[in-house]
C-alpha cells in the first residue's frame, strides 16, 4: 500500500453531499488496521460559480483537481460522484473501487407532490441538466425550462421559497383579520353596554383558517424551510428535476413531494447514482477493489461510460444511458436528443455480459450511424453559441 502508515487518506469535495457520500467510502473501507480519513479539496467546479458546468471548458471540473492530489501522492485515493468523471483518464489512475450503485434515476420535485402530466401548462422547471432539459421539453414541449443553480439544499430551497413565503402572508393576513374582528366585536359590545361591564364573547361566525397562529407555524419548519423563506429567488418554479439518489444521500426527499420519473423516458446520464474511487494503479488500488467493488454496478456503468466514450458527447449533448445487468444480459437504453428535444436517436438493447464492453462499442457505432453523431455535433455547435449568451447558471453534483 502506498498509505501514509495505516491511514488511507481520502479526497473529497466539500459539499454536503459529497461528504456524505464519502463517508460510506470511508466506513465501507475502515477496519481494524486501516483508519480512513477524509480530506476536503476545493475543485474548479467549486471555484466558478456563474457558469453552467457544459461552459467549464472541459468534462470533469469536479473531478480533476482530486485526482491531481492522488497523482502526486498527498492523497491516496479521491471518491467521485460517477456521472462528474471524464471518460478519458489520467494513465497513472484506475477506477479501483464501484461501490453498489444507489437509484439511477431521476426525479420531479414540487413542493405538492405533482406528477409531470399534472404540471400547470407553461409550468416553469427548473434544471441546468442539458439532458434533463431535453428530455422534458421532449416529453412535454409547452413547459419553460429555466437554469437552477447551487447544491441540493440550495436548488430545494429555492423550488419551496414562494409558496412558503406566500402562506406565511396568508396567515399573517389571516391573523390580522381575526384580531380587527375581535376588536370590532369588543368594540361593539362596550357601546352596547353602555361602556360598563366586560366586552361580550366573540361572535360564532368567524373562523380562523388556521389551526396554529403565525408563530406557531414558523417553529414548526425545518431548519431548510427557515433558509428558503429567507431566500428571494430570481425564478419562481413550479417544479425542479434532482437525482433520485441525491435527494435519498442528503435525507430531503420527506420535505417535498417527489416523484420518480421513468428511467425508459428519462433516461439516467451515465453512471447516475454510482460512486467511483480513483487510485494510483498498484496494491492500494487493489485492495480498494477486494473491500468494496460491487460487481454488478461496476459492469453495468462500465457499459454506460463505454457508450458515452464511443459517441463523445461529453457534457455538451444531451446524451441518456442506462444499463441493468440481468443474469447473463445487460439491458440497455440510450436516448441521444437534441438540445431543444425535437429531435432523438433511441435505442433499447439487450447485450451479452460476458463480453459487455465489445457490445457496448458496437451498441454505440450503431447510434453514430443511426444520427447520434450528427445530434452531438449540432449540441457542440449550439454550445460554442452558447458561450454569448448572458444568462448564466451552474449546475453543481446533485448525487
Amino acid at each position: 500500500m502506498t498509505t501514509r502508515g495505516d491511514t488511507l487518506r481520502l479526497a473529497t469535495r466539500g459539499s454536503d453531499l459529497a461528504l456524505r457520500q464519502a463517508a460510506t467510502v470511508r466506513d465501507a473501507l475502515a477496519s481494524r488496521r486501516l483508519t480512513v480519513e477524509l480530506t476536503e479539496v476545493e475543485t474548479t467546479g467549486d471555484q466558478i460559480r456563474d457558469e453552467l458546468i457544459h461552459r467549464l471548458g472541459k468534462t470533469g471540473a469536479f473531478v480533476r483537481s482530486l485526482d491531481e492530489k492522488v497523482i502526486a501522492g498527498e492523497l491516496d485515493a479521491a471518491v467521485h460522484s460517477m456521472k462528474d468523471m471524464p471518460t478519458e483518464r489520467p494513465d497513472e489512475l484506475v477506477v479501483a473501487g464501484v461501490p453498489e450503485r444507489a437509484a439511477a434515476g431521476d426525479a420531479l420535485v414540487t413542493p405538492d407532490g405533482l406528477e409531470l402530466d399534472d404540471l400547470p401548462e407553461g409550468a416553469t422547471v427548473g434544471t441546468s441538466s442539458l439532458r434533463r432539459r431535453a428530455q422534458l421539453l421532449a416529453e412535454r414541449p409547452d413547459l419553460t425550462v429555466e437554469p437552477l443553480r447551487g447544491n441540493v439544499d440550495t436548488r430545494i430551497e429555492k423550488l419551496l421559497a414562494p409558496t412558503l413565503q406566500r402562506e406565511h402572508q396568508e396567515r399573517h393576513e389571516a391573523e390580522q383579520e381575526r384580531k380587527e374582528h375581535a376588536g370590532g366585536e369588543a368594540q361593539r359590545a362596550s357601546e352596547n353596554s353602555g361602556g360598563q361591564g366586560p366586552p361580550a364573547a366573540e361572535d360564532d361566525d368567524y373562523e380562523f383558517p388556521y389551526e396554529q397562529d403565525v408563530e406557531g407555524w414558523f417553529n414548526g419548519l425545518a431548519e431548510l424551510e427557515r433558509r428558503a423563506m429567507e431566500r428571494d429567488p430570481d425564478v419562481e418554479y413550479d417544479a425542479i428535476v434532482l437525482a433520485q439518489a441525491g435527494l435519498d444521500r442528503a435525507g430531503l426527499s420527506h420535505h417535498v413531494g417527489t416523484t420518480e420519473l421513468d428511467t425508459s423516458a428519462f433516461v439516467p446520464a451515465p453512471g447516475q447514482g454510482a460512486l467511483a474511487v480513483t487510485a494510483v494503479d498498484g496494491d492500494l488500488a487493489v485492495d480498494i477493489k477486494d473491500r468494496i467493488d460491487h460487481r454488478r454496478t461496476r459492469v453495468e456503468t462500465t457499459v454506460e461510460r463505454t457508450i458515452l466514450a464511443e459517441l463523445g458527447g461529453g457534457c455538451v449533448a444531451p446524451i441518456g444511458v442506462y444499463a441493468t445487468l440481468e443474469g447473463g444480459v445487460v439491458h440497455t437504453n440510450v436516448r441521444v436528443l437534441s438540445r431543444d428535444g425535437d429531435e432523438e436517436v433511441r435505442v433499447g438493447r439487450d447485450l451479452p455480459a460476458e463480453r459487455h464492453i465489445s457490445a457496448a462499442v458496437d451498441l454505440a457505432a450503431e447510434l453514430a450511424e443511426r444520427g447520434a453523431d450528427d445530434l452531438i455535433a449540432e449540441a457542440k455547435r449550439d454550445a460554442g453559441a452558447a458561450d454569448d449568451d448572458a444568462a448564466t447558471a451552474r449546475e453543481e453534483e446533485d448525487e
